[in-house]
């Protein structure tokens, strides 16, 4: 590691090592540990006893966190044009169809969730090699690819957000900003936590939950008692 900045050795002398802090001490922790000048993210982080590569053994998943994530979703609504006045109504940031997918081609990825139809993915598949790295690629497990658009605009809007789990067995996803109050922080975490819970495969031996960390935009991770979750 580089020589530590004067706030970044603030925030690792609050932390103590090798202690393990209930849900509620890491959400006023984590905002007395981050210095940033922008309101950052706060993110978690969950190790799971699961072999991703193994396809009855992939976690993921969707939850609605009840504060929401904080930021603003720009959400592209590709659909056919009777579907076009609902996906606005619902506050879509971009509606359209061929001329969005000719503009994905060219590269343009300026969004941060794509909803479709099913009868539109034929389409879509073209733009895989675009949208898949970036996790754009509408999924009908994650909820994005539905005949309810403007039911998948709303929720994504208020807070929904889609998680899986990557290649180590670690699911990272932002549950809120730094600006929240604790008890909003704590209760996205637990919405988020609940969800893990409830999509543990059954092919999975050992422990399920391995850790969990609370961190923001820039700052150390602090460890969270995985009791102190359900409290």
């Amino acid at each position: 590691m580089g020589k530590l900045t004067k706030n970044q050795k603030l925030a690792f002398e609050k932390i103590e090592e090798g202690k393990a802090y209930s849900l509620s001490e890491a959400a006023k922790l984590v905002k007395e540990i981050t210095f940033t000048k922008f309101d950052s993210s706060v993110d978690i982080d969950v190790r799971l006893g699961v072999d991703p590569r193994k396809a009855n053994q992939m976690v993921r998943g969707v939850v609605s966190l009840p504060h929401g994530t904080g930021k603003q979703t720009r959400v592209l609504v590709l659909c056919t044009p009777d579907k076009e006045a609902e996906a606005k109504e619902a506050g879509a940031d971009y509606v359209g169809l061929d001329d969005y997918i000719e503009k994905i081609k060219g590269g343009w990825t300026d969004i941060d969730v794509i909803i479709t139809m099913p009868a539109i993915m034929g389409k879509i598949g073209a733009l895989g090699r675009v949208l898949g790295p970036r996790g754009l690629m509408p999924n009908p497990k994650s909820g994005t690819v539905t005949m309810e658009v403007g039911k998948a605009v709303a929720e994504v809007k208020q807070g929904k957000i889609d998680f899986k789990v990557d290649k180590y067995g670690i699911v990272h996803t932002s549950i809120g900003k730094v600006s929240f109050d604790e008890g909003k922080i704590v209760d996205n975490a637990r919405e988020f936590m609940s969800t893990i819970m409830k999509l543990k495969p059954t092919s999975a031996k050992g422990t399920y939950v391995k850790s969990v960390y609370l961190s923001s935009t820039m700052s150390p991770g602090i460890k969270i008692d995985t009791r102190s979750i359900d409290e």
